[in-house]
């Protein structure tokens, strides 16, 4: 293991210890080698680790703060590799749209079965936020109510190894939601098949109806799976078109 990842560590016990929040700021770098009892240089690169992914946020003259809880990062060693991948190439999404076929099959399955009525109404409340966000043009909270959507069947299973996946993999599950938004949410017709998706997985789910659940949500991951590979194939048409205007005398 290399010192900074251990450093990591020895600093999410620390915060843990010291039971620090969302905005609270770190103690100066020398007191921190003090209490970590490590170097200047590896704080310094552990920090940053944290930085880049979000973890921490440093302010110029004003520190190093918090910015997500240590039960966050779990993410660091699964969540920004793959996103790593996804951005040098695109086609890896559909490994992380498989993934959630399985994945999401089981857990809308097991919330079919033991969801309580808070368990859905926190799924309709999401379902709603969708629908809400998109009529006001933002994607971003959209994308958001979206995962919070598939999250919130994963808790709904009350397996806590599936949930603690879903938590895990949150970061990642919103970045592929915003990668098909940008696609497939992007025409009335689609937004509407994929509202009508999510309320057959929701219904199915209040129905209590686990197979019908799960045949939903593979069938939703599917769909966008078909379109995005379909608008991709387009988009490739249209610049290899391009390409031969240029060329043609």
């Amino acid at each position: 293991m290399k010192v900074s990842d251990k450093v990591v560590q020895h600093l999410r016990l620390l915060i843990e210890q010291n039971n620090m929040q969302v905005g609270d700021r770190l103690p100066a770098e020398r007191k921190l080698c003090e209490q970590l009892g490590v170097s200047r240089s590896s704080l310094r690169e552990a920090l940053q680790q944290l930085i880049s992914l979000g973890m921490l946020v440093s302010k110029v003259g004003a520190g190093t703060y918090l910015q997500q809880l240590p039960s966050n990062w779990s993410q660091l060693k699964i969540v920004q590799p793959l996103s790593d991948l996804i951005d040098e190439d695109p086609t890896y999404r559909f490994d992380v749209q498989e993934a959630r076929m399985i994945l999401e099959g089981g857990t809308a399955w097991y919330a079919a079965q033991r969801s309580t009525p808070e368990d859905r109404i926190k799924i309709r409340h999401y379902y709603d936020q969708v629908s809400h966000f998109q009529a006001l043009g933002d994607a971003d909270q959209a994308s958001l109510a979206d995962a919070h959507f598939h999250l919130a069947i994963a808790e709904a299973s009350h397996n806590l190894v599936l949930i603690q996946v879903m938590r895990g993999l949150f970061d990642l599950l919103q970045y592929n939601v915003v990668l098909g938004r940008r696609k497939v949410y992007s025409e009335t017709h689609r937004f509407d098949q994929l509202h009508d998706q999510h309320f057959k997985v929701m219904d199915a789910i209040e129905r209590q109806d686990p197979d019908a659940a799960r045949s939903a949500v593979c069938g939703h991951i599917e769909f966008v799976v078909q379109q995005v590979r379909s608008i991709d194939e387009e988009e490739a048409r249209h610049q290899r078109a391009s390409r031969l205007k240029r060329i043609t005398p």
